[in-house]
């Protein structure tokens, strides 16, 4: 049994904790505002990309060459999955969330026989994949370093997604992140880069039905122009979205862990409080039982 000095050091230890957690806590709630207006300001911008893409692929004839991004290789033998996660943990199960959905994606493909490449973002996804996966992460990028997400971050990884898929090193390329949706859900997902796709609802709901385009120079030529765009916008997209679920995440793990640690404060005094009295309850005992035997 810990004696009192144990348990009241216990409990100053835990205090400490919660003051930390309580502070984490209130810096996430302080960040999660401005991440999660980002993430909302980013998203009519993409779906509006990915309307004018599926707006062009349509105009475009048999004579018009579609830009090999959009068309593929023809082969969907080799993959490549971009993999964003967050820089830090202490934010529940964000990480391993999108990690487990990214692992259970390559296993399936390779029980398919084809063949992965993992492009890690963010550290604590390396983390989590390199314990199967080391030898199938051909590229990984930190933005540890980095205070706010620009742009300029994403644009870099489209480039070089872009720079291997022209060096044949891959045919398909999926996106992984989180989506946000509340301080209490986040929602793994995953989305196709190349060969790039327009999803067909967004265009119906963005676009004027029965509206008619003329493209000026043709849609091929402007389709060379904003696919590696879209694919850089659709990257900042998920970054911003990360961000925005990771600090609802953590803003959610630390007040759990405010309130656990209050609880645990709770029985670490009843102990003490226990404890001391039996204590003094024995040490009264014995100076009855001594003034008895005079």
């Amino acid at each position: 049994m810990p004696s009192l000095k144990d348990l009241k050091n216990r409990i100053a230890s835990v205090k400490a904790t919660q003051k930390i957690t309580k502070a984490m806590k209130m810096v996430a709630a302080a960040k999660l505002r401005r991440a999660q207006e980002a993430a909302e300001a980013a998203r009519p911008y993409s779906e509006r990309m990915a309307a004018v893409l599926s707006n062009i692929t349509k105009a475009m004839t048999e004579a018009d060459s579609a830009p090999v991004l959009m068309t593929g290789t023809g082969k969907a033998e080799v993959h490549l999955l971009v993999v964003c996660t967050a820089e830090r943990g202490l934010c529940g199960g964000f990480n391993s969330q999108i990690a487990r959905f990214a692992r259970d994606h390559a296993r399936r493909l390779i029980s398919e026989g084809k063949t992965v490449k993992i492009f890690t973002v963010g550290k604590k996804g390396y983390d989590v994949l390199r314990r199967e996966f080391s030898s199938l992460i051909v590229e990984r990028k930190e933005l540890r370093d980095v205070k706010r997400i620009g742009f300029e971050n994403a644009d870099q990884i489209g480039k070089r997604v872009i720079d291997m898929f022209e060096a044949g090193e891959f045919d398909v390329c999926t996106l992984f992140y989180s989506e946000f949706k509340s301080v209490i859900s986040q929602v793994p997902t995953a989305q196709q880069l190349i060969p790039a796709s327009a999803p067909e609802a967004v265009a119906e709901d963005v676009v004027h039905a029965g509206a008619v385009y003329e493209y000026e120079p043709d849609p091929a030529s402007i389709l060379n122009e904003l696919i590696p765009r879209n694919i850089s916008v659709q990257i900042f997209r998920a970054l911003l979205e990360n961000v925005a679920g990771e600090m609802g995440a953590k803003m959610s793990a630390m007040d759990s862990a405010t309130r656990n640690a209050g609880e645990m404060i709770n029985k670490l005094t009843l102990s003490y409080n226990r404890q001391r009295q039996a204590q003094i309850t024995k040490e009264l005992i014995e100076i009855i039982s001594g003034a008895e035997a005079l």
